[in-house]
């Protein structure tokens, strides 16, 4: 449906972005992700129509937007702090794009009456948006921006400002009214762990560049670069000769084709304890911590004094400093 083509940005001798190119599928959920800085709000702003000095094309539908005014692209735009007017009620917030575009107002009043049933607010559409939680007005901006039917909606950090548990709910709401809806999105976020639960697809970027494009399952088990398993949370990247270790291991799992001068071992991979079964190398550690997370630990443990694994265990009855036993699975070692 959208179709981005090597698409190029700076700002003065900044280079923000650099040849992105990116195809967004019809009733498709894609995820920009990244670091602060990254590019992903630029690019979001180049689709919007509200960035015009960039080099490269925007194809919709097989047609070129490069040219076409924001107002004429029909493309739904929701902010982090969700803009919206504070001397309007809820009702009149969610109505006023559908107001611009000509449609009678009592029509454009039953339609908000059935967009704040979708998004859990019925019966609140003369509320004050100074009396709102930070969650009913995350759902009073998801609303408005659905109101006018976009071709395309597109949500800068929609729940950056939001704590913890709060954005762990709102995100799977948001991917089940936008998937709802039928909807093609575009998901700007730095929390690979919200990604994850909206997307269909995920774009990593890194210095205005895409690195890495897959399904949020595959990003996960098979990352490409050493950038994006460190973004994802994974701590245990090292070069083929960092270590006795990484060498033996690395040739045990890679063949020929596959060596890499850079390995992840992915910590789904590693367990603590030996079951001598499947495709396993184990060996010897010592416990260096343990952090307890409610229905898993953190743990890491040394190897030798060269290289320390990372990974998750759902329980862990050794103490720091002891001796543990670890199988570390030959599937999990990946070039990168």
């Amino acid at each position: 449906m959208l179709h981005i083509k090597n698409v190029s940005h700076t700002y003065g001798k900044l280079v923000s972005l650099r040849d992105v190119s990116l195809r967004v599928g019809r009733r498709d959920i894609v995820c920009l992700l990244g670091p602060s800085g990254c590019g992903k709000t630029t690019l979001l702003r180049i689709i919007a129509g509200l960035e015009t000095n960039y080099q490269g094309q925007l194809m919709l539908d097989g047609a070129d937007i490069g040219s076409t005014p924001v107002h004429r692209r029909q493309f739904g735009l929701m902010f982090q702090d969700f803009a919206l007017f504070p001397h309007m009620s809820v009702a009149d917030n969610i109505a006023y794009g559908l107001l611009r575009r000509g449609i009678r107002r009592a029509l454009a009043g039953a339609q908000v009456e059935s967009l704040l049933e979708r998004v859990g607010l019925a019966g609140m559409g003369d509320r004050d948006i100074a009396s709102l939680s930070g969650g009913q007005k995350q759902r009073v901006a998801l609303a408005r921006s659905l109101a006018p039917n976009p071709r395309l909606l597109m949500l800068d950090e929609p729940l950056g400002s939001l704590d913890a548990q709060l954005r762990d709910q709102l995100a799977l709401e948001l991917r089940s009214l936008i998937k709802e809806q039928g909807l093609s999105a575009i998901y700007v976020t730095h929390d690979h762990r919200e990604a994850y639960a909206v997307a269909d697809r995920i774009a990593v970027m890194d210095v205005g560049s895409v690195e890495q494009v897959d399904t949020p399952r595959d990003l996960y088990l098979r990352p490409r670069s050493a950038f994006v398993a460190r973004f994802l949370g994974m701590r245990n990247v090292f070069s083929l000769n960092h270590s006795r270790f990484t060498q033996e291991i690395g040739c045990m799992a890679l063949p020929d084709e596959k060596r890499s001068d850079t390995l992840l071992i992915h910590p789904a991979g590693i367990r603590l304890g030996s079951s001598r079964e499947g495709r396993m190398l184990y060996c010897d550690a010592q416990l260096q911590s343990k952090v307890f997370r409610g229905d898993y630990y953190d743990v890491s443990a040394s190897i030798d004094e060269a290289t320390t694994l990372f990974f998750a265990a759902p329980q862990v009855a050794a103490q720091i400093g002891d001796a543990v036993s670890l199988e570390v699975s030959l599937d999990a070692v990946i070039p990168l």
